[in-house]
Formats: C-alpha cells, structure tokens, sequence
C-alpha cells in the first residue's frame, strides 16, 4: 500500500514529467527529390506482399491487427495531403520510402515526428531543383536554350497560324531553382501551420531534425559532370536557408541499374553522390549509400517478360527506372535512409 503522503508527490511528479515530455521539440523531417521520392510501389502490390505467406514477413512490422499501421506519433505532409502515417503517401495509388523511414523515426523518438515530402517527378538538380548558391549556367548554356525555345515556338506558330510571343531569356530563367523555392515554401507552411495541419500537435515547437535526398535520374542525360557541385551546393544552401549548419543529410544514391554495373551518366551521378561522404566539412553529418545494393532481384529476372507472367502484379508494379515499382525494394531503400539518419544524429564521441 502507497503511503498517503506519497501519492501527492507522485502525482506532482508524473505531471511534471508529462509537461517536461510535451516541451520537446517535435522532430521534422524533410523528404525531397523525384518521382522515385513521390514513391511508385502500387498500394495493391504492397497489399498482396503483406498478406502473402512468402512475403508477410517483410511488412509484418508495419501491420496491426491485419491492416496497415496508421501511427498516431508520425505525420506526414505531401504537397496538398496529410494525415498520420500510413501507406498511400506516394503517387497516386502508391507508396514510397517514407514509410519505412517514418517508421524507423517513429520507434526511435520519444516526441513526436513530422515528415514534409516534397517531390516532383522529373525535376533535374541542375535546374529545377538547382540552389541559390549555384547561380545559372554558363551562358552559352543559357543562350542555347533560349534559342530552342524560341524556334519551338516559331515552329509552333507557323503549322498552327498562331502569333504567340518568343520567350525571353527572363522566361528561361525563371524555371531555374523552382522546385528548390517550392520545396522550400512546403516546409515553411509546415512549420508556420502545423498546429492546423496536425491538431494533435498544436501547442509543441518543432526541430527541423534531418534532411532525406532521394534524385539524380534527370541528370544523368546531359548534366551529369555538374553533378558534384550541384549537390554541395544544395547541401549548403538548404541548411543556410533552414538556418540549421549542420542538419544532418541522408542521400539514397541512383540505383535503377540494380545487379548490372552501373554506366554512363547514371555512374557519374551515382559516383557525384557518393562523393559526398568524402567532402571534409560534410564528414559525420552526411551519409549517402547506394540503393543498387538494395535490388529486389525477382522483379529484376522477371521484368524482361513482365507482360507475359501473370505473376508480375504480385512482383512488381512499374519500370526500371521507377525500381520496378517493387515494394521490397522501395522498403528497403526507406529503411537504409533511417539508419543511416540515425546513424546521423547518434551523438559525437
């Protein structure tokens, strides 16, 4: 039996530790890059793999109760949705990475996790998401491209007997470094809004806690050698602009070519990204790692004849260059992206 004058003391102690617990910061994550970040893994695919007697036991620790887990401690932004984690928060019908990851992040904080996924199928470093600090091209580059356009519109006119007016190099520029603005104006809705976004969350101060980087495939036709320094720049002005200098950076390195050798401008990117792990003044707060080592290999042999295996649909659900649209694999890329996080912020010796 408690002794009466203890039990006032407790009292005053749990709900101190309870106000102590709802004063830390909210943990926020970043999830940025390409179609392979908006997650192409069709949600039926996931759902038979999960049910399956083969398979079930790689998704068993993100099921309860024979559904899907939907976490009441992760919540996730992705462009016009949200909601707590669960499957679905890729492209339409789809799940991607940030399901693992969510998870992973999930079961390691004590507070509360928000990710803001900011994705955008077939946007280029070297241009759409391309940094402030990186300035424009050259401009020969520049002046190419205007001519391009220009002549695309004087074609245009005269097959359609139009008078549209001719870009302007301004019109060129503009499309420079828009998805970094936009990316970047989805994270301060989140951090301005999120007591609206996520009720359940009104009230606690957030910590843009780490930064996940999943793109490369667009740059591999043409603007692969820019590659490097694109990214450096990119690291360096998301954390100048998010005011956090050594946020930690996850970069889940090109990997389409799967069990092949990587070649060409894939390598270069791939090689561009792995580069960062050796960049001195990124050593210990960025860490990339090659998703080709994470290959699911039955939708790898059984792609070339996809359209004739009725088992496809139970293996895959996408092309190559969207990792087959396999859920294993796409699942095991989430995870490698949270432990190198946490590997991230485990903290200095």
């Amino acid at each position: 039996m408690i002794h009466s004058r203890i039990v006032p003391l407790l009292a005053c102690l749990f709900a101190s530790a309870t106000l102590h617990a709802a004063d830390k910061p909210v943990k926020v994550f970043i999830l940025a890059g390409q179609s392979n970040m908006e997650g192409k893994a069709r949600n039926n695919l996931l759902d038979y793999q999960a049910t399956n007697a083969t398979t079930k036991a790689l998704f068993a620790h993100l099921r309860k109760d024979d559904n899907w887990a939907v976490r009441d401690d992760v919540f996730i932004k992705f462009l016009e949705r949200k909601g707590p984690l669960t499957v679905g928060y890729g492209s339409p019908g789809c799940t991607g990475v940030e399901l693992e990851f969510g998870h992973a992040m999930g079961n390691h904080f004590e507070e509360p996790v928000i990710l803001v996924k900011a994705a955008w199928g077939g946007h280029s470093l070297f241009k759409l998401f391309r940094s402030p600090s990186a300035a424009f091209p050259a401009a020969a580059v520049l002046d190419k491209e205007l001519a391009q356009a220009q002549d695309r519109v004087k074609k245009n006119n005269e097959k359609n007997k139009k008078n549209d007016p001719l870009p302007t190099m301004d019109d060129i520029k503009k499309d420079y470094g828009s998805s970094y603005r936009n990316m970047m104006k989805e994270v301060k809705d989140v951090l301005d809004n999120h007591a609206t976004l996520f009720p359940a969350l009104k009230g606690r101060p957030l910590e843009v806690a780490g930064f996940v980087w999943f793109q490369g495939f667009n740059d591999i036709f043409g603007a692969e050698n820019e590659y490097a320094s694109n990214m450096k720049h990119f690291i360096n002005d998301v954390r100048k602009d998010l005011n956090a200098p050594k946020l930690p950076f996850v970069i889940g390195a090109l990997g389409q070519n799967g069990s092949k050798p990587a070649t060409g401008g894939m390598l270069i990117v791939r090689e561009a990204q792995m580069a960062m792990n050796d960049v001195p003044e990124f050593k210990a707060n960025v860490k990339a790692f090659r998703a080709d080592l994470l290959v699911d290999k039955a939708a790898e042999e059984m792609f070339p004849n996809w359209q004739k295996n009725a088992e496809w649909s139970h293996t895959g659900s996408d092309r190559p260059y969207h990792y087959y649209g396999s859920a294993i694999w796409f699942n095991r890329i989430g995870k490698a992206m949270g432990d190198a996080m946490l590997d991230l912020l485990k903290p200095a010796k």
